[in-house]
C-alpha cells in the first residue's frame, strides 16, 4: 500500500453522485481519510480536453492544486463505434445542464434508428499527487445498446446498455453485480493492484 496515500488522505474530485457512490467502496479499501471536492466549495473545472484522459487529469490536478491533498478523479462516457464514438467524452453534456439523461438516451436512440448496435463504457482514472506525480488507470467494458430502456438501477446511460454476456442492461442489474463488472471496477483495480 502506498503509505502516502495512508498518511496524507484523498480527495474524490468529482461533483457526481452517481459516480462517488460507485467509487467509495474501493476508496474505503485504502484505509485513508476521505474528502470530497464539495468539503472544499470547489466547482467542476472546464472539462475542455480532447479525450478522457486529459479531462480526468484536468479534474484531477485542479483539486490537487488546491487542496494540496491526493486527488483521484473519473473521467467516463458511453463510446459508440457506430455513432464515430458519440457521445464519449460529451456523454454528460448530451443530459443538458439539468442532467436529464432521458434526454440524452433519447438522442443516442434517434441517432442509431432504433438499431441494436455494439457499445463499451471507458473510466479513466486520474490520481494526483503533486505536479511532477500523476497517474492514469483505464477500464472498458463492451456490450450493446438497446432501446426502450430497461431498469432504473445505476446512472446515465446504464438502462440502454447491455455488458457482453448478459441479457440484462446495468439499469436492471444489482449494485452488487454491476460492482464486479463495470468499466469503472476494472480502472478501480488496476489502482488498488499498483497500491498495494
Amino acid at each position: 500500500m502506498d503509505k502516502n496515500i495512508k498518511k496524507n488522505s484523498i480527495v474524490i474530485a468529482s461533483h457526481n453522485p452517481g459516480k462517488i457512490r460507485e467509487m467509495l467502496p474501493f476508496l474505503k479499501k485504502l484505509n485513508t481519510k476521505i474528502y470530497f471536492a464539495k468539503d472544499f466549495k470547489l466547482r467542476e473545472p472546464k472539462e475542455n480536453g480532447s479525450n478522457f484522459t486529459e479531462n480526468a487529469l484536468k479534474k484531477s490536478r485542479y483539486v490537487n492544486n488546491k487542496t494540496k491533498k491526493i486527488s483521484i478523479a473519473d473521467d467516463s462516457g458511453l463510446v459508440i463505434p457506430a455513432l464515430q464514438g458519440k457521445p464519449g467524452i460529451f456523454s454528460s453534456r448530451w443530459a443538458g445542464k439539468k442532467k436529464n439523461f432521458n434526454q440524452a438516451m433519447k438522442k443516442v436512440n434517434s441517432l442509431l434508428y432504433k438499431k441494436k448496435t455494439n457499445a463499451y463504457y471507458i473510466s479513466v482514472l486520474a490520481i494526483s499527487w503533486n505536479k511532477k506525480r500523476e497517474k492514469i488507470f483505464i477500464g472498458k467494458i463492451f456490450g450493446s445498446i438497446i432501446w426502450p430502456p430497461r431498469g432504473n438501477l445505476g446512472f446515465g446511460y446504464d438502462p440502454i446498455f447491455i455488458p457482453k454476456g448478459y441479457n440484462k442492461t446495468f439499469g436492471e442489474l444489482s449494485n452488487k453485480t454491476k460492482n464486479n463488472i463495470s468499466h469503472r471496477v476494472i480502472a478501480f483495480k488496476k489502482l488498488l493492484n499498483f497500491l498495494n
